[in-house]
């Protein structure tokens, strides 16, 4: 079930908030916590019981570390044997990490290494050494984000940083709360754990929720969608003249950037539905004037929990600056291999990572740093795209074809000029250069919604009503990073 469709928008949505409204404030967790379960099982009832699993593993490992009286009764020893608190909390954090790792590393990248086994088997010509398996993992919808923010509950317990949650129903909720669940954004245990306590439902949050969702959907229905047609012609077609090659990735730029923002935004909005306040996750990611800055402002909560939990425990920059640079660059690795289990997620992050560490080197500024602010912000997008055809190209042979083409590097056939007769739809076009000037003039929804007046509303309900009409026509209606 993704949130721009008729039967999460009219049926499953209305029904619960009605019952979240209804029932009295000791069991609105229950029910939050129901009704996420029943979101998250509606594609497969399966997954469920993974979640529940890394849900119960993460609630008992956060009581084992704040709990004080654990003894070891020797089998021959006759003497109790205070067991140090210290290795408990250890090994309670190291159950919780390598519980979540281990999911995460199975699910999501069994099917890799075997392909991958097979291939080295291939090559050396062994073929004793294939996995010929009869079946594949399927991946779980939002493990790798569920994972992340389960896991950093029991880091930030185990670092004294949160209190460890004694009612299971409180943390099942903080988990499996459907607005974030299969797309994110990554909220820290520490951002809600208050709000899991008390907070508020207000006309004023309700209001900005209901904003915030119809201005996502409007993103997404009628920004990122057709941006992503775009794309999909582009970088699935065989040859390409270089301005559509241009053309094409650029595209994908927005229809990325609209559609996972748009998702954030609806996350968002339903949170405050909820009496929740998610952060940020979004700061204009386009009008970047580095690549550092753009790591700044790009997916907030996925790159500031690879800072917090991997960069500094590496060791961060307080080791010297060669271990610095190889500790940006693993980060980044890892972080591309977060995306997906394929070598081109693996290259893209490997890039991003040199980048960043290059540009510390210049003192966390870039090459061009003194040209005029709009060719920086310019030279930064133009490297973004290049790393995006590595994000969005299916394999690594696709990616450097399409870069070919970009750099005009590939003999291209006179027929080529036929996928122009798709791309430049006066619709497409229309859309195209619409989705440019929000991207780098448009307000941000968070800060548009600060305040809804009288003609605000009326933006919005006429912006949800066209997005409502135009989402009963189009076929076309993928969430980017549910497949993360």
């Amino acid at each position: 079930m993704v949130f721009s469709s008729h039967i999460f928008l009219f049926y499953f949505l209305p029904a619960a908030l009605l019952l979240y409204y209804l029932v009295p404030r000791r069991a609105k967790h229950a029910v939050l916590t129901i009704v996420s379960y029943s979101f998250y099982g509606w594609a497969n009832p399966l997954f469920v019981f993974l979640l529940l699993f890394s849900t119960v593993v993460d609630y008992f490992c956060g009581l084992v570390m704040v709990f004080r009286g654990f003894k070891w009764h020797g089998p021959i020893a006759l003497l109790e044997k205070d067991i140090p608190r210290e290795r408990i909390q250890r090994v309670a954090l190291i159950v919780s990490i390598c519980t979540n790792l281990g999911l995460l590393g199975f699910f999501k990248y069994f099917n890799f290494g075997v392909e991958n086994m097979n291939a080295i088997a291939e090559w050396l010509d062994m073929p004793w050494l294939r996995l010929d398996l009869a079946f594949k993992v399927t991946l779980p919808l939002g493990i790798s984000f569920y994972t992340f923010q389960s896991m950093s509950y029991s880091i930030d317990v185990y670092r004294g940083k949160a209190k460890a949650l004694k009612n299971f129903i409180d943390f099942a909720c903080y988990v499996s709360m459907f607005p974030q669940l299969v797309a994110g954004p990554i909220i820290r245990f520490s951002e809600v754990a208050d709000q899991l306590i008390r907070r508020s439902l207000t006309v004023q949050k309700f209001a900005r929720g209901v904003a915030f969702i119809s201005l996502g959907l409007t993103k997404k229905i009628l920004l990122a969608n057709p941006c992503g047609k775009i794309a999909e012609v582009a970088f699935e077609a065989t040859f390409l003249m270089p301005g559509d090659a241009w053309y094409g990735v650029t595209a994908y730029a927005f229809q990325i950037y609209f559609d996972f923002s748009a998702y954030t935004d609806m996350a968002i909005g339903l949170g405050l539905m909820l009496g929740f306040v998610f952060p940020k996750n979004f700061n204009s990611p386009y009008l970047s004037e580095s690549i550092t800055d753009f790591w700044q402002r790009w997916h907030i909560s996925l790159s500031s929990w690879l800072r917090d939990y991997l960069y500094i425990p590496l060791g961060g920059n307080r080791k010297g600056l060669a271990r610095t640079y190889a500790n940006l660059t693993i980060v980044m690795l890892l972080g591309g291999l977060w995306h997906g289990a394929s070598w081109n997620f693996v290259i893209w992050g490997g890039i991003h990572g040199l980048l960043l560490g290059f540009e510390r080197l210049c003192g966390k500024t870039s090459l061009y740093h003194r040209l005029p602010r709009a060719l920086r912000i310019g030279a930064t997008f133009l490297i973004v795209l290049f790393t995006w055809v590595f994000f969005r190209a299916p394999d690594v042979h696709s990616a450097l074809n399409y870069i070919g083409s970009m750099l005009g590097m590939i003999s291209v056939p006179e027929n080529a000029a036929l996928v122009g007769g798709i791309l430049y739809k006066p619709y497409y076009v229309g859309t195209f250069c619409i989705t440019a000037a929000i991207t780098w003039f448009g307000i941000q929804t968070w800060d548009w919604t600060r305040t809804i007046n009288i003609r605000k509303a009326v933006i919005i309900i006429i912006l949800f009503a066209l997005s409502i009409v135009v989402l009963t026509t189009q076929a076309f209606n993928p969430f980017i990073y549910f497949i993360f």
